[in-house]
C-alpha cells in the first residue's frame, strides 16, 4: 500500500493505512461524523479490525500530524457492471475540528485517489450534502442525486 507525505505549514503530515492501535482514536473521530447514527462501539471494533487487517474491499487511510492521528477516510471498493471494472466511494472524511482548515481532508483525498488508481479503480464517488463545497474545490461534480431508506 502507498503512503503519502506532505508538508504542511506547521509540521509533517503522514497518510498512512490504519493499524489495529488507530481504533481508539477513529472510533471518536467517528463521534463528530456521526449524524444519522450513535456509533456503537462492539460494532465498529468488529468492522474496525476488518479494515484494518485488509480483510474487505475497502481502504482506510488515517491522517497523523506529529504522531497523533487527526483525520481518516473510508473508502469502499467494488465491482460494478456499468463502470466495466471497479468503482469506489469515499463513504466517510473526517478531520478532527480542531484541524480543519490545514489541508488534512484534501491530502486524505489525494491519497485515497491515488490508491484507486493504483488498485484499477475506473471511477470514485462521494455522497455528501454537507461538504459539497469541498468536494467541487477538488475537481468533483455532482452527477446525481442519491435517496437514502435506513433498515434498523
Amino acid at each position: 500500500m502507498s503512503t503519502t507525505e506532505a508538508t504542511s505549514p506547521t509540521s509533517q503530515v503522514l497518510i498512512r493505512p490504519a493499524r489495529a492501535s488507530d481504533a481508539d482514536v477513529v472510533f471518536t473521530l467517528l463521534n463528530e461524523l456521526a449524524v444519522s447514527y450513535l456509533p456503537d462501539r462492539d460494532a465498529f471494533d468488529v468492522t474496525f479490525d476488518s479494515f484494518a487487517a485488509g480483510e474487505s474491499n475497502a481502504l482506510l487511510l488515517v491522517a497523523e500530524v506529529g504522531g497523533v492521528v487527526h483525520g481518516y477516510a473510508l473508502t469502499t471498493i467494488s465491482r460494478l457492471l456499468y463502470t466495466n471494472g471497479s468503482s469506489a466511494q469515499l463513504q466517510e472524511l473526517v478531520v478532527e475540528s480542531s484541524a480543519q482548515g490545514a489541508g488534512l481532508g484534501s491530502l486524505l483525498v489525494e491519497a485515497t485517489e491515488r490508491e484507486c488508481r493504483l488498485r484499477g479503480v475506473r471511477q470514485l464517488t462521494v455522497a455528501s450534502r454537507r461538504a459539497s463545497g469541498f468536494y467541487e474545490r477538488l475537481g468533483y461534480g455532482s452527477t446525481a442525486d442519491y435517496l437514502k431508506r435506513s433498515f434498523d
